[in-house]
């Protein structure tokens, strides 16, 4: 495991960047920015492709959100994007990670180095203007929804809310207005109704990376910006970030409206549901608190012919009635501090208790 002080990246101000790597006088300054693991995949693209012999560019630095607490031990760890860049053996000294991309230190290193163009993928900070003002080709940003649609924290998540069934990527010019720039190219897809959004972030950023290195050449010889298409304001939805507190079921809702939050949040935070556990025998009560992993929208009404708050199993599903007359077919749960398992497992557990919805 690396030290902290390896992976930290100290600003100074120097007159040139003290530790840039050897350039090339015809290949474009590119920076690149992203955090999570989808973001990782893009710089793996980027950095095929700068290592082509006919390559237009090199990647003089990466800049990540710092080193955080993560898994179940809470061990201080880089970021994917960080980790990833030093496995393929990049400088660590041009790792950059500042806690704010608006301090002064890190822009004086960052404007230091010359960039020409940056990237973005999931990075995870607000740019202020003083930053863009800096690369001459300007910044760059891959978005999984299709610009004006769905701008801000969580496109993924939020359309699958929504119950899209056409999704895309577009590759925007970035502007301090959030998600506003103009669209350089964007690629449009039909997605079912049982792809999970860690899934379909996955395949969106990985079509995003291709997008992205067929539309380099113009991006950095300049002609993306004429050809680039400013957004309808009149169009543009927000996609504002998730929260713990979204996570839990409303059984008065329907049954689709639940299928797709499951889906969209799958991953983080995950759903949930609150389930009454009764014991025939002894009446006995215990409220627990259930994670939804997998489900689908029932489409058989003649399962229902208990109470209406009883949850049932019926060939492999927990069938839990919905608002509206619906019901919902959950195929996997997990319970607190449990491995996830699927409805027959979990039931079989309940040796004979009874399953109420709350």
């Amino acid at each position: 495991m690396l030290s902290t002080s390896v992976m930290l990246r100290r600003f100074y101000c120097l007159g040139t960047a003290a530790s840039s790597p050897a350039t090339s006088s015809h290949k474009k300054r590119l920076v690149y920015l992203g955090s999570p693991q989808v973001s990782a995949s893009v710089l793996d693209a980027l950095f095929t492709a700068s290592s082509a012999p006919d390559s237009l560019f090199e990647i003089t630095a990466i800049v990540t959100q710092p080193p955080s607490a993560r898994d179940r031990g809470r061990m201080v760890m880089p970021s994917p994007v960080a980790q990833h860049a030093l496995d393929r053996g990049f400088p660590s000294d041009l790792i950059f990670t500042p806690i704010k991309a608006g301090e002064e230190s890190f822009l004086c290193s960052f404007k230091a180095l010359e960039p020409e163009l940056c990237i973005t993928a999931a990075y995870g900070n607000i740019l202020p203007t003083k930053f863009l003002n800096i690369p001459s080709k300007g910044t760059v940003n891959i978005h999984p929804s299709l610009l004006p649609l769905y701008r801000g924290a969580a496109p993924v998540q939020r359309a699958l809310q929504d119950g899209v069934r056409e999704t895309g990527v577009s590759l925007a010019y970035t502007v301090r207005q959030l998600d506003a720039g103009p669209v350089i190219a964007y690629e449009k897809m039909e997605i079912d109704d049982k792809i999970k959004a860690p899934e379909l972030l996955e395949f969106l950023f990985s079509q995003g990376s291709k997008l992205l290195i067929s539309e380099l050449p113009s991006i950095l010889d300049g002609s993306a910006k004429t050809k680039a298409t400013p957004q309808e304001e009149s169009k543009a939805t927000l996609a504002p970030k998730i929260t713990q507190e979204e996570s839990y079921l409303s059984f008065d809702q329907k049954a689709s409206v639940l299928h797709n939050k499951v889906r969209a949040f799958s991953g983080w935070p995950g759903t949930r549901a609150k389930v009454l556990m009764i014991d025939p025998k002894s009446d006995q009560q215990n409220t627990i608190d259930l994670k939804i992993i997998t489900t689908r929208v029932h489409d058989n009404d003649e399962i229902r012919n208990g109470e209406k708050d009883d949850i049932v199993f019926v060939k492999g599903s927990l069938i839990f009635p919905c608002g509206d007359g619906t019901a919902l077919e959950v195929l996997e749960v997990q319970l607190p501090g449990k491995k996830v398992v699927n409805a027959a497992a979990f039931w079989n557990g309940l040796r004979g208790q009874k399953l109420n919805k709350l």
